[in-house]
């Protein structure tokens, strides 16, 4: 839909406020809001929806729940406060995901924290009536009712999170060659089919938005949703302004409409994004028609969310 904008009005602009508006701004509010709010998935969380879902007090999910941040296949890099929601995962868990768009399962989701509670489907429907019968507030109640029904299932063979050793030990290299370089030594010695998966995605993603990624996941281990969210508006008017590459342009072009499914990244290679390319993004935009991402006081946030609604 942003894209959309963008292309259909041939104004970065548009694409940039339609981001700020209905994603950055939502996302603050949900961030925000002071009575806590029981989210469940039962099918496909990916990017923007990922990130509203991520702003739960309580996240359910099923067996049917699939996770994945894969936006650096399409040109662009994991968002909607992403660089926050991922970052607080165990180890270098967030780079793996983040650079890979590996898929995960609702089992997989709640061992790692990113949802607090795995409910069966066919319990999803008790589970609802339970929660409409109680008349409260208080987070202690509200688990206590999810927990009725809530199971705790076992990591299937082969899951990512028993592999964490290795994957901290090649996502925590200091860049993304240096990445691709430990992971191509460890599948060297042992030809693990998921290590020769994660190099391929990666080899196949585009390079700029793989060390946008990067630097954006280790700048939010230190930084808070808020401060997360605008840097995260910062790149994404970049990336609609096509600052230093065009690449989610590209690969729409190639997906959708020539049809090729093989978009060609410019620059093409990691050696050619250079961190001076790479500090322009993280930059706020110095254009009198780019609107700065001024979010609301917990106090207006009421307000706020009234008028997005009526947009």
């Amino acid at each position: 839909m942003v894209l959309a904008f963008t292309l259909f009005f041939g104004d970065w602009t548009f694409g940039s406020y339609y981001y700020k508006k209905y994603v950055m701004l939502l996302n603050h509010i949900m961030s925000t809001y002071k009575h806590p709010s029981v989210f469940i998935s039962n099918g496909i969380l990916m990017g923007a929806g990922a990130g509203f879902f991520m702003n739960g007090r309580f996240r359910i999910v099923t067996e049917n729940t699939v996770f994945a941040m894969p936006e650096t296949q399409i040109g662009l890099f994991p968002d909607a406060g992403a660089s926050y929601f991922l970052s607080r995962l165990p180890g270098f868990y967030a780079e793996y995901i983040g650079l890979t768009g590996t898929r995960l399962d609702g089992i997989e989701m709640a061992a790692c924290g990113l949802a607090t509670h795995f409910v069966s489907s066919k319990n999803l429907r008790k589970l609802e009536e339970s929660l409409n019968k109680i008349d409260t507030d208080d987070p202690s109640i509200i688990d206590m009712v999810i927990n009725q029904h809530a199971e705790n299932p076992s990591l299937r063979e082969g899951c990512s999170l028993l592999k964490s050793d290795t994957i901290d030990r090649c996502f925590s290299e200091g860049s993304v060659e240096e990445i691709i370089t430990s992971l191509e030594q460890e599948v060297a010695v042992d030809q693990k089919d998921w290590i020769s998966a994660a190099i391929k995605t990666m080899k196949q993603a585009s390079p700029t938005n793989l060390k946008i990624f990067l630097r954006s996941i280790r700048q939010g281990r230190n930084q808070t949703y808020k401060e997360c969210i605008q840097r995260e508006y910062i790149m994404f008017s970049h990336a609609m302004r096509r600052t230093i590459t065009g690449d989610v342009f590209e690969s729409v072009a190639a997906k959708l409409i020539d049809k090729t499914g093989s978009p060609k990244w410019d620059p093409p290679t990691l050696a050619q994004v250079t961190d001076e390319m790479l500090d322009k993004c993280f930059k706020p935009i110095k254009d009198e028609s780019w609107l700065h991402l001024n979010l609301p006081s917990e106090k207006n946030i009421i307000s706020e969310a009234l008028i997005s609604a009526r947009l």
